[in-house]
C-alpha cells in the first residue's frame, strides 16, 4: 500500500496478491483452452483483448465509474465543507489530495476509484450529504481515503477482468450455438466435442471462480476500510451510525433506481441493495459483522493507557 498514516493490513495485502495471482493464472488457463480448441490465430486475438480491457479498466477506471453514477468533479468553491473534510482527512493520513466528486442520486452511498493514489476520485451522492451528521460524513470520507491508500480499488477494477472477458467468451459461445457452433475435429464427422460447447463450459468455470474470488476479496477489504478509518478519525461510532443510516434509507429505496446503480455495488460503502439478501454473493460483509467490529474498536480506543478496562 502507499506509505500514509492508515493502518496497514497484512491479510488485505496477502489477500490481493492471492486474488491477483489466481485470476491471472485462469486467465492463461482460458487463453490456452481457446488456443486449443481454436484454429491457432484466435488465441492471440483473445490474449490481446483481454490484456486490452485490463489496461483499459485500470486507466479509464475513474473516468467510466464517474460516468456511470452521472457524477461531476467539484471544486473547493462548489463544495466547501465536503473538500474541507477531505483536505483535513488527507493531513491526518499524510496522502495525497484525491479530486472530489459528487453524484445527483437519492441513493446514499460513496465510493472511491482510479488507478493510483495520485489519480483517484472519491464520490458522493447528493442523498448521503442530506442525511449524515459531519461526524459521520467524516468517517465515511475516511472509509473510501482507506481504499485509495491500500490500493485495493486498484486490484479490484483489474480484477474484474478475467469475468468480463470469461462473459464475453460465454456471450460469443451462445451465438455459437446457436448457428450451429462447430466441432472440435472436422474430420471426426459428428463425434467430436462442438467448440462452442467447450468454451462455453470453461468460460463458465472461469467466470464463476472470478465472481467468488472477487467478492471474497470484495468483503475483507471493506472491513479493513471500516478498521483504518475508524482508526484514523478516532470515531468508529459515527462510521457505524452512518452505516445504519444508509441501510435503513436503502431500504425505501425504488427497485428500479437501484438497478441502474447495480455494477457499482463492489465500490459502494453499502451496497445499494434492500435488506434480506443472502451473504454468498455479496460484495460486503453484513452490517452485523460491520457494526460488532466497529463496537470492538470502540470499547479498545475508551480503555485506559494502561490497558486496565474502562471505569
Amino acid at each position: 500500500m502507499a506509505r500514509t498514516r492508515f493502518a496497514s493490513d497484512t491479510g488485505l495485502t496477502l489477500r490481493m496478491t492471492s486474488v491477483m495471482f489466481l485470476l491471472g493464472g485462469i486467465f492463461v488457463a482460458l487463453v490456452v483452452v481457446v488456443m486449443l480448441v481454436l484454429p491457432v490465430g484466435y488465441a492471440p486475438i483473445i490474449g490481446i483483448i483481454g490484456i486490452g480491457i485490463a489496461w483499459g479498466q485500470w486507466y479509464f477506471s475513474d473516468t467510466v465509474a464517474m460516468k456511470a453514477m452521472r457524477a461531476r468533479e467539484v471544486t473547493p468553491e462548489e463544495a466547501p465543507e465536503l473538500h474541507g473534510v477531505i483536505d483535513r482527512l488527507c493531513a491526518m493520513a499524510d496522502m495525497p489530495k484525491p479530486r472530489v466528486g459528487i453524484a445527483d442520486l437519492s441513493i446514499p452511498n460513496a465510493f472511491a476509484t482510479g488507478r493510483s493514489p495520485e489519480r483517484s476520485v472519491v464520490c458522493v451522492t447528493t442523498g448521503i450529504l442530506g442525511i449524515l451528521t459531519a461526524d459521520e460524513m467524516e468517517a465515511v470520507l475516511a472509509h473510501e481515503l482507506s481504499h485509495v491508500a491500500h490500493r485495493d480499488v486498484t486490484v479490484m477494477t483489474i480484477a474484474s477482468t478475467a469475468g468480463i472477458v470469461a462473459g464475453m467468451l460465454t456471450r460469443g459461445a451462445q451465438y455459437g450455438a446457436m448457428f450451429g457452433g462447430g466441432r472440435r475435429n472436422s474430420n471426426d464427422n459428428n463425434s467430436g466435442v462442438p467448440v462452442w460447447l467447450v468454451i462455453l463450459v470453461v468460460s463458465l468455470v472461469v467466470y464463476a471462480v472470478s465472481f467468488f474470488l472477487t467478492r471474497l476479496l470484495s468483503r475483507y477489504r471493506e472491513l479493513c476500510a471500516d478498521r483504518s478509518g475508524a482508526y484514523l478519525t478516532m470515531k468508529p461510532r459515527a462510521l457505524a451510525t452512518a452505516l445504519q443510516k444508509i441501510a435503513g434509507h436503502m431500504n425505501g429505496i425504488p427497485d428500479q433506481d437501484l438497478r441502474t446503480v447495480d455494477s457499482m455495488n463492489a465500490f459502494f460503502i453499502s451496497p445499494a441493495i434492500k435488506a434480506g439478501f443472502g451473504q454468498l454473493t455479496s460484495t460486503h460483509p453484513s452490517l452485523e459483522q460491520r457494526l460488532e467490529q466497529l463496537a470492538k474498536i470502540q470499547a479498545e480506543l475508551g480503555r485506559p493507557v494502561d490497558g486496565s478496562p474502562a471505569p
